[in-house]
């Protein structure tokens, strides 16, 4: 059974709904989870888990949240090569540019990157809760 770490930041709930979701299909798949805040995940566990998915909504112009997010990811990204990462989140203007931004970074840090990211406009719908179900059964499935 893989061990799946599901970390994310969430402003209006939006990337935790994806959160949640992930973790249902990563579950259906029979992984063991932990769902973690960001501020709750001990970074020193990292090396525990065999995968890693991380969630962050695109802030300000398209990065990642500032004030807590970026910080733990910018400590945290030099401890990825090699490791199995997925990455979501939700965005609420322009294209979704900070995906594809997050995905070369996490790629030049050595990750093992499944796909290029889950970004969804908005809240989640019906039909977006079930592509994030899908990504962490999907995740989970190729650990």
């Amino acid at each position: 059974m893989s061990k799946v770490a599901i970390v994310f930041w969430s402003g209006t709930g939006n990337t935790q709904e994806m959160a949640q979701a992930i973790e249902k299909g990563a579950k259906a798949a029979g992984a063991e989870t932990s769902l973690f805040e960001v501020e709750s995940f001990d970074k020193g566990t990292l090396a525990d888990y065999d995968g890693i998915l991380f969630g962050c909504p695109a802030m300000g112009d398209e990065v990642l949240e500032e004030g807590t997010f970026e910080p733990f990811f910018a400590e945290v990204e030099g401890s990825l090569s090699g490791v199995p990462v997925a990455l979501f989140g939700s965005y609420g203007w322009g294209g979704g540019a900070w995906m594809a931004d997050w995905a070369a970074r996490t790629k030049k840090a050595g990750a093992k990157l499944f796909s290029d990211g889950l970004a969804v406009e908005n809240a989640p719908d019906a039909d977006a809760l079930a592509a994030c179900e899908k990504l962490g059964k999907d995740f989970a499935a190729s650990l």
